[in-house]
């Protein structure tokens, strides 16, 4: 089985070294790397040269067009039996190729994703960051979980297609906005099979910042309106989760000046909740500071989730806007 990693990248030319980096170490050897540069100003044809005596790799330059169309360039060029999508901000641990290899020989797939974790080398704020895109506690606990809701669509910082998925349903119809989603959607509905190898875990930096982190789950947000207005069936309760969670909360600020009583039990049951959350990130990452952020990181991702979930929701479903 060979495997074709396609890593789309757009002016990050540090993290595409470290992410070589860690793809020389494979345990697995029947690979290569296409590193498709999406019209980026601060190119990484350098970093890449650097790795050509060491890994299976090509390097192309292109006009920027988004990231789903960067990877339809390298699924174009691959010649793998199976196309691997990773993101440029991920450390891929040295048994990945092994591991995905083996559950696809015992489980057939067409089409795969696995969960994302934090390293032990990220920032206490990444490893908040991670915590929220994963915990139970958050809307991140439904992701590259074995008890996901409804289908399985695997995120592109961690996919892989089949050939015979390229061939029949062809490559990303959106370049941003849940061009991920969609495209596993599509996958489904051609009667393909996709599901969750559990052990297939990228390390997954994110954005280094808060404010990186709330712009991200913000866009996000806005994401799976683009989704329904494709599948409407695709957007469940769940997803409105965020957004009733940031009314709440706007909902308490305002009873803390116009009715005290109401606002001491919406106070405790906040409180409560980002007690829960505390303690539970630090059994997960044994760091009280670790945990603190993890309470930031966690309102975060679902006020900045429900922001643009409403804005957009308001815009595209209610105005009708385009």
């Amino acid at each position: 089985m060979f495997f074709s990693i396609i890593i789309p990248l757009y002016n990050r030319p540090q993290e595409i070294d470290e992410l070589l980096n860690t793809l020389v170490q494979q345990t697995y050897p029947q690979f290569e790397v296409l590193v498709i540069e999406d019209g980026s100003t601060n190119d990484a044809k350098a970093i890449v040269a650097e790795y050509e005596n060491q890994l299976d790799i090509k390097y192309f330059y292109k006009p920027n067009a988004g990231q789903g169309f960067a990877r339809n360039y390298g699924f174009e060029r691959a010649k793998g039996d199976y196309f691997v999508i990773f993101d440029s901000d991920c450390l891929i641990p040295e048994d990945y190729l092994e591991t995905v290899r083996n559950y696809l020989f015992e489980h057939h797939l067409d089409a795969y994703g696995g969960p994302d974790a934090a390293h032990e080398t990220f920032t206490p704020v990444q490893k908040a960051i991670s915590y929220a895109m994963t915990s139970p506690f958050t809307t991140g606990g439904i992701r590259g979980n074995k008890k996901h809701i409804g289908q399985f669509h695997p995120r592109s910082f961690n996919m892989g297609v089949s050939r015979a998925v390229w061939e029949k349903v062809g490559g990303f119809i959106l370049t941003r906005l849940g061009e991920d989603i969609e495209y596993s959607i599509r996958i489904h509905e051609s009667g393909f099979k996709i599901g969750l190898i559990p052990a297939a875990k990228v390390f997954h930096k994110r954005r280094t910042s808060f404010g990186q982190f709330y712009k991200q789950l913000h866009f996000f947000g806005r994401a799976r309106i683009n989704i329904y207005k494709h599948f409407p069936s695709e957007l469940k309760l769940v997803h409105f989760f965020p957004a009733a969670f940031t009314c709440f909360v706007i909902f308490t600020i305002l009873m803390n000046f116009i009715w005290p009583p109401l606002a001491f039990i919406c106070n405790f049951m906040l409180l409560l909740y980002f007690v829960m959350i505390f303690f539970h990130s630090w059994q997960i990452n044994k760091s009280l500071k670790v945990a603190f952020f993890s309470i930031i990181a966690s309102f975060i991702q679902l006020t900045a989730y429900g922001l643009g979930f409403m804005q957009d929701f308001f815009k595209r479903v209610v105005f009708k806007q385009p």
